[in-house]
This record gives structure tokens, sequence and C-alpha cells, in this order.
């Protein structure tokens, strides 16, 4: 506990790294307040029957990422979620787009372009999706008559417009903490959303154990160690890396006779490369099982009612597989083991005991292919493990936070921000929030 006061002190010690961090609290704590402003014309006491909808599936994922401002028909309904999906289909089509793979090549200015293509991809994407949902709002559960203003083509033009500029403005707010403040930005304003749903649904939980007798306070105390060592899992999973051993050849130093003997690096090879990226493709799909529940065909029917419970086995046994299969395909195309091999040959690097080149490009593929097996079925484990506790009785709410999309978000979110602040402590010669053991620190030169 001392070490960690100690630490502490020493952050806000350091001008710049504490003013980095109270620009991303405030920024964070603007997003936060602008998603709780309801859109003009709607009554913000009648929302109940939307709460209700996106309880679960893919819409609850949705209110999940935006911090309840889905459900709440706020002006930040859509949050950050439509600049993910353009940045996401930016990197798909760079594989295939001969202009992105140049762009990804030319460095910052290419990066800022391809910056500059997901955000007006965002504005295309917000052109279908802002409509889409103030259309859907009363088949989501929203009365008439918590429409105050009726339903005109006022509201629709506003509402839309809202609905951009609330996606737009939570955009710069992101590129605004990643650029001035601490961690990835975008990845904070999802980290902040899914954690502001946290107290209540803590709290639910052990209302329920409490009142209902169904275990009471030991209870509680069980379901919290267990959700602290699926965090560790978690930890495990996102760190977990295959370092695969690299050699230069021996280098002639300029002006040096001697030569310098080659130096032994790694390349870090992820057990997890593809994310939450799978789970998030596999919430996508499985929504068309589910749509064979309204078919007259009575087989069919079957199939897709068996597919409607999302905490049923059919269900999570298909989930899982998805997930794994998502996990290769999406580490497929985001890993480019033949530029690696290409790159670490241009640099005159080597894996020892295989050939520069295609036989490298083999090898990191073949390793890569191995350890993504035990990764995706990790990453499917930890996926399933909400249903699995919402059938031992816990409230789906808190299962939430046991595993899925947003615990991985958690974790992956945590550490990034952690690794940042530790980087500006070991520059300035302090002990890091990772560091281990007890060690003074070095003076200051």
């Amino acid at each position: 506990m001392k070490k960690l006061i100690s630490t502490i002190q020493d952050i806000w010690k350091i001008d710049e790294l504490r003013e980095k961090i109270i620009l991303t609290l405030g920024l964070m704590v603007v997003y936060r307040l602008a998603a709780q402003v309801p859109l003009p014309g709607i009554d913000p006491t009648q929302l109940s029957g939307i709460a209700n909808k996106t309880s679960s599936g893919l819409l609850g994922l949705l209110n999940a990422f935006t911090g309840g401002a889905f459900a709440k028909a706020s002006v930040m309904a859509l949050g950050i979620m439509p600049y993910i999906s353009a940045s996401i289909v930016v990197q798909l089509m760079g594989i295939a787009v001969p202009y992105l793979q140049k762009l990804q090549k030319e460095g910052e200015s290419g990066r800022k372009k391809i910056n500059q293509i997901t955000r007006w991809l965002t504005i295309a994407i917000l052109i279908v999706q802002a409509p889409a949902y103030i259309v859907s709002l009363p088949s989501l559960g929203i009365p008439e008559s918590a429409f105050l203003l009726g339903r005109g083509p006022l509201f629709y033009f506003s509402s839309i417009l809202l609905l951009t500029t609330g996606t737009v403005f939570a955009m710069w707010l992101g590129e605004k903490i990643t650029d001035k403040g601490i961690g990835n930005g975008i990845s904070l304003l999802i980290m902040i959303g899914i954690i502001a749903r946290f107290p209540s649904a803590f709290m639910q939980e052990a209302t329920a154990r409490i009142t209902q007798s169904n275990g009471g306070l030991l209870m509680i105390l069980i379901e919290v160690i267990i959700w602290l060592v699926v965090i560790l899992l978690s930890v495990q999973l996102v760190t977990a890396v295959r370092k695969i051993a690299v050699q230069y050849a021996r280098r002639t130093v300029a002006g040096n006779i001697k030569d310098v003997a080659g130096a032994r690096q790694y390349i870090p090879l992820k057990l997890n490369s593809a994310g939450v990226m799978p789970i998030i493709f596999a919430q996508a799909l499985m929504f068309v099982p589910g749509l064979m529940a309204n078919s007259e065909n009575g087989f069919l029917k079957s199939i897709g009612v068996a597919f409607t419970d999302m905490f049923g086995f059919w269900y999570n046994l298909l989930f899982a597989v998805l997930i794994i299969i998502f996990s290769y395909f999406y580490t497929a195309i985001t890993i480019p083991t033949n530029k690696m091999a290409d790159d670490l040959k241009r640099g005159g690097g080597f894996i020892p005991g295989i050939r520069p080149g295609k036989d490298t490009g083999e090898y990191l593929d073949t390793i890569l292919s191995r350890i993504t097996l035990p990764g995706s079925i990790f990453l499917a484990a930890i996926a399933i493990l909400p249903a699995i506790f919402t059938k031992m009785g816990v409230q789906h709410g808190w299962a939430l936070f046991y595993g899925g999309t947003s615990l991985l978000i958690l974790v992956g979110v945590a550490i990034d921000t952690i690794q940042q602040i530790n980087a500006y402590l070991l520059n300035r010669h302090y002990d890091g929030l990772l560091k281990t053991g007890s060690k003074k620190r070095k003076s200051i030169a």
C-alpha cells in the first residue's frame, strides 16, 4: 500500500504527466455529461421500454459501449461505435485496396490521410445509422406519448443532426485524449461507458442476494473473488506472447575497425492477436439463426427458437465456434507474416535455423497458427462466461462483467494506459507501476 501511495505521489510530481491525466479525466467527464442529455422532443421519463429491449444481445452490447446512452435516447446514443465501424472497414480495405496499402507505407503523412478517410467514412455510416435509430425508437419500446412534439420532419431532422454531431464530438474528444492526454482516447471513452454501468449492476446483484436470502454477504464475497480471478486470467490472455528469437548479422561500425557482434532480439507474437474483434463479429452473426424463428417451416422455426436464447446451450456453442473461426480469420488478415519476414531480411536479421525470406514467413505463420488455437479457445471460454454465471443465478447485468467484450476491453485499455504511465515514470527515473519487488529509485542524473 505504501508503494502504491509513493507511486501516485511520483506521478503527481511530473508536471507533464499530471496535466495529461487531468485533461484525460476532464474530457471523459464531459463525454459522460453529454451522454445524459436526451434528444429534444423526447420525454426521458418514458424510456423504460427501450431499457428492457437493450438488456441483452447486440443492442445490449451497443448500450454497454455507450454507457447507457443508447437506451436513454441521448444525443450521444450512437456513441463512438460508428467511428469504430469505420476504422474496422478501413483496416480490412487496407488489405485489398492498393491506395490504402500505399498510404500505410508513407509513415506519418499516410496515417493522417487514413485518419481523414476514416472520419469521412464515419459520417457516411452516421447518415445511415442515425435515421435508422430514430425510425426504430417506437419499435424499441418508446410510446407515442413520449414524443412531446410529435414525429414530424423537424423532429427527424434535428434528431439526426444531433446524433451525428454527438458522434463527431465523441470522436473529437477521443482524438484529443490520444494527442494531448494519456492512453488511447477512443478506447478510454468505450471503457468509461462500460464502467458507468458497474455500480448499478453490482448493487442490483447485492440487493438480490441480501433481500432474497440467496447467499447473502458470503455469496457476494465469493462472486467478487471469482470475478478477480477471471480478471487475472483475462490479463494473462491479453499480455501472453510467444517470443521468436531473432539474430542480426555482425556489422562494422563506421570509424571502427572492430566488428560489432550481432544482437539477439525477439519477435513477440501475441497469443490473442485478434483482441475482442472475434467476439464482436460473432455477436453480430448470432442474429442470423434467430431470424429463422419467424419462419413458417416447423424445422427451421425450431432451430431459430433454439438460437434466440443467448444463455442457452446451442446459442453459446455456436457463439464459441464462431469466435474461434473469426480469431483465425482476423489474425490472418491483420498479421502479415510475409511482410514481417521481408522486413527482417532487409534489416539483416534472421531466425536461427530458418532461411530468410519465404521460409521465415512460413515459419512465423505456422507458429502463429499454433498459438492462435489455445488463444481462441481461451477467448471463447471467457466470452461465454456471462451465460454460465447467469445460469448459476447471477443477475444479468452483473454477469456481463464476468467475461465477454466488456471485460476484455476494460482489461486491455487498463493495461495500455498503465504501460504509458509506466513509461513516463521510468523515463524520469522513478519506479514504474508495473515494477515488482522493492528497489530503491535511481537518483536523477
